[in-house]
């Protein structure tokens, strides 16, 4: 089954195209967290960050740059944030490759927490997780 995003590269359902190549497209997100809210998505319906070629991961990212400098200008925002949900777990809902790119008006706006752990940390438990990261490299 396509994709919503799919549909919308295919032209079967109406968005806001503000950039398009051959690798990537970017479209205003139907919800408009804030003005200017904006999706870049891959051509090519890869599921998560984890099936996504290096190549076309890096020109998405050249693609969000690009696009962030211009969001950023034309809305006169405050700041940025990017968004990418990976899996349900954390929160991904359309299962497209896709980075949000939500410009910033207001600290308040827009709300992400992020459980601050570190006061039931030690040295060694940052140890054993950098090692954790080292050894999953190789």
């Amino acid at each position: 089954m396509k994709t919503i995003f799919s549909q919308i590269i295919d032209r079967e359902i109406p968005s806001s195209i503000v950039y398009e190549d051959d690798l990537v497209i970017a479209f205003l997100d139907i919800t408009q967290a804030t003005p200017g809210h904006t999706l870049v998505v891959t051509k090519v319906p890869y599921q998560n960050i984890f099936e996504v070629p290096e190549e076309t991961l890096k020109h998405l990212f050249a693609v969000v740059q690009k696009l962030s400098k211009a969001i950023f200008k034309a809305f006169d925002a405050k700041g940025l944030n990017l968004l990418n949900n990976n899996m349900p777990e954390a929160g991904q809902t359309v299962f497209h490759y896709h980075v949000h790119i939500i410009p910033r008006y207001e600290k308040e706006e827009v709300t992400f927490k992020l459980t601050n752990h570190m006061s039931t940390l030690n040295s060694d438990a940052y140890k054993k997780r950098a090692a954790m990261i080292i050894a999953a490299l190789s």
